[in-house]
């Protein structure tokens, strides 16, 4: 592995100009490719073998041309204080504004309040549900404008008006100014890192040619593969998070070739060689845990999954061949300013802070270990009471129309309204299909915590009914998940009974199904994920304990990290600090998402640091002395590296999207507690406590695993006598 990388590096530096000029072809061509690729249909969220999918499968069956997956928006309108919605002049002001919100070229129906008995019981809530003929996505400005204006022209009337529903979605997400925090921060901590201006900027450069290849490319197939844009907001984040890491870690290895001596070509060839194996592997994780999604059985982040997995794999291949070619270009322009004003490079000999601590921590390893390992588990003790869910509505700001919407519902009709629940009768075969879905509704109206049940709507062979169920707790209240229970619970005695047969979907029946499908699946997926990786680093590292060591490790930060999510997001505590308004469950995927996403995050600082550490041990240092050597070249830079990925995640918490807030706080979290805690903590500990043992492997395995040279042990041995340093504008001639 060594060998050929080193190969690859050395013709990337000696052929700089082809390199160049084929990833920017490759940029134009997918560029190109994006501009004139339709637009990929949004399929929806879908999630096969769950009961919410397979009624809502049903419904699109059995009632054909209906606009089941088309926009709504839910109008609101509330009366001023001590009048009532149904006075004269009230009513008139609401009918005209239906009025208006039906006269749309993408509107299907707009639905009178007052005919449709969508007033609250004491007159002072209303109403109206708009549909459309097009899904959310697909609404035109001209229809969002009508719908703002219709709802503007209502407030003048003295009415108070917001809306909620599909249709009010804006289609934001991560995006804008959480890429320039990220980045901004990321160029301070290169800057900071290395010292000159170059060499920060050219991790910013190539991470950014990477993410535009990947993005430009998620576009161009979007059609073809189903892709949407959500599809490459996971791309986005992780390909620039990891094409800056991945060209750190190959600048920082050239740069200290270059203070050992080596001409510009041989230091960018070794670098490439050594650190570039350590991307290559580090980067097969991140692909493994990403690819790993697809166990879960949501096509959606099976998507998403395989998208970030190709965002990594194009950072890697830039870190490998376009790195070098820009070494290649400017040899001396990303070393210290003081190395080319002197006109020679020299080596550091001095201790740096990552040989004092690691000292620090060989001297006391078992108080440092019981300190990470009681701390990591004292913040993973909130995942015991953890709930999952998908915040709707009541998570936004009480600054948007669809709070504001969701909470005038709520006091109206109450707090179940919000979350109706949607019961699909198939009676098809049987004789009394009106007798069997009434009976079906009487049965669910006298169940306890159900506040009323809607008449049954049939499709027009008669065969299939359905009507709507109204809970008396919230949607994200656990009684409204007991309630779905007990309904599931009562229907094989309604099916003997009447011979027809029921499911439960809507949106809270949904995100129940999704929360413990994801939870049956976490066990699976983090056996497949884990399994493979701790396959992968017995490989890298010819250890047995190492990799067992990085797995417990991992687990450890992300379980801290999760219950640092339910101290903020569920329990409230210091959630005021990052602009949440509303607690409640965690989003469903949230799980999922850490242990994919910061398992491949966390190998990368295991491979990083400790390939350093196994270098050291191969040539012949003691165990204690490969850890010194292994902190005093890897832990600088990792955590710089740790340092971007933190502001890369943490710039998303500025989103106003919950979800996104959420998923950004978590990893910033994850990171920061697998970097500085596991990773520069535990592990030198756990290594100072093994010894040699930390390097045992048996024989047979020894012989069975093949030999990848991700330390570079023959390179060494190629390369054994240092050149003299070199002025470097002689260097550069040499170039």
């Amino acid at each position: 592995m060594a060998t050929f990388l080193y190969r690859v590096g050395r013709l990337a530096f000696r052929r700089r100009w082809y390199v160049a000029l084929v990833w920017a072809a490759v940029l134009a061509a997918v560029g190109l490719g994006a501009l004139k690729a339709p637009g990929a249909a949004d399929e929806g969220f879908s999630m096969p073998g769950i009961e919410s999918q397979k009624a809502f499968d049903l419904m699109e069956q059995r009632f054909p041309g209906a606009t089941a997956d088309g926009a709504t928006a839910r109008v609101v309108f509330v009366a001023p204080k001590g009048e009532k919605v149904t006075a004269t002049d009230n009513r008139k002001a609401v009918e005209a504004t239906v009025t208006d919100l039906a006269d749309g070229s993408q509107v299907a129906s707009a639905v009178n309040p007052f005919q449709a008995k969508a007033v609250s019981r004491d007159g002072t809530t209303a109403y109206a549900t708009v549909t459309y003929k097009v899904a959310a996505d697909d609404l035109t400005d001209a229809s969002k404008t009508q719908l703002d204006q219709a709802l503007d022209q209502a407030r003048d009337s003295g009415l108070t008006v917001d809306a909620g529903g599909t249709a009010m979605n804006d289609g934001g997400g991560a995006g804008g100014a959480a890429e320039l925090i990220g980045v901004a921060i990321a160029a301070v901590v290169l800057l900071v890192t290395f010292g000159s201006l170059a060499a920060a900027g050219l991790p910013l450069l190539t991470a950014l040619i990477g993410v535009g290849v990947s993005m430009a490319s998620i576009l161009a197939l979007s059609d073809a593969l189903g892709l949407s844009t959500t599809t490459g907001t996971l791309a986005m984040m992780l390909g620039l998070a990891v094409g800056i890491d991945y060209a750190l870690f190959v600048v920082s290895r050239y740069r200290e070739e270059r203070a050992k001596g080596r001409a510009p070509q041989e230091a960018t060839s070794l670098a490439v060689g050594t650190a570039g194996s350590a991307v290559v592997f580090a980067g097969l994780t991140v692909v493994i845990a990403l690819a790993g999604l697809s166990v879960v059985g949501i096509p959606m982040l099976t998507k998403m999954g395989l998208a970030a997995a190709g965002a990594v794999v194009v950072g890697v291949l830039i870190a490998l061949t376009l790195v070098p070619a820009f070494l290649g270009f400017w040899p001396n322009a990303v070393l210290r300013r003081k190395a080319r004003k002197s006109g020679r490079v020299q080596a550091e000999t001095r201790d740096n802070g990552g040989t004092r601590w690691a000292r620090f921590v060989l001297r006391r390893p078992l108080p440092v270990l019981l300190l990470g390992v009681v701390g990591l588990g004292a913040l993973a003790l909130p995942v015991t009471s953890l709930q999952l869910g998908m915040p709707g509505d009541e998570a936004k700001s009480t600054s948007t129309t669809e709070r504001r919407a969701y909470d005038a519902l709520a006091e109206g009709f109450g707090p179940g309204f919000n979350g109706p629940l949607t019961v699909v009768v198939d009676a098809k075969g049987d004789d009394d299909a009106e007798g069997a879905a009434s009976t079906i509704a009487k049965e669910m109206g006298a169940t306890e915590g159900v506040v009323s049940v809607s008449p049954a709507r049939f499709n027009e062979a008669g065969d299939t009914a359905v009507f709507s169920v109204v809970p008396s707790t919230a949607p994200t209240d656990e009684k409204t998940k007991d309630l779905v229970t007990t309904i599931r619970g009562e229907r094989p005695g309604v099916e003997s009974a009447t011979g027809a047969t029921f499911e439960v979907t809507g949106t809270t029946a949904l995100n129940i199904d999704i929360s413990e499908k994801v939870q049956s699946a976490l066990v699976p997926y983090l056996i497949v994920v884990v399994g493979l990786a701790i396959v992968l680093l017995l490989v890298v590292f010819r250890s047995l304990l190492v990799p067992l060591k990085a797995a417990l490790g991992f687990l450890l930060s992300v379980l801290a990290s999760l219950g640092a999510v339910v101290v903020v997001f569920q329990e409230g505590h210091g959630a005021g600090l990052l602009g949440v308004e509303t607690t409640g469950p965690i989003m469903s995927l949230m799980p999922i998402f850490l242990v994919g996403i910061v398992f491949g995050l966390a190998m990368d600082y295991e491979v990083f640091l400790v390939s350093r550490m196994r270098e050291a041990y191969v040539h012949g240092e003691s165990a204690q002395q490969a850890v010194t050597s292994g902190f005093r070249h890897s832990a600088r830079v990792v955590v710089a590296a740790a340092l971007i990925m933190i502001a890369v995640f943490a710039g998303f918490i500025g989103e106003s999207d919950s979800m996104i807030k959420m998923i950004g706080f978590g990893l910033a979290a994850a990171v920061l507690l697998d970097a500085f805690v596991v990773r520069m903590a535990i592990v030198p500990a756990v290594l100072a406590l093994l010894g040699d043992k930390a390097w045992w492997l048996p024989k047979w395995l020894d012989r069975a695993l093949p030999r990848v040279d991700v330390e570079g042990e023959a390179l060494t041995r190629a390369a054994d006598t240092p050149e003299e340093p070199a002025p470097v504008g002689q260097e550069a001639a040499r170039v």
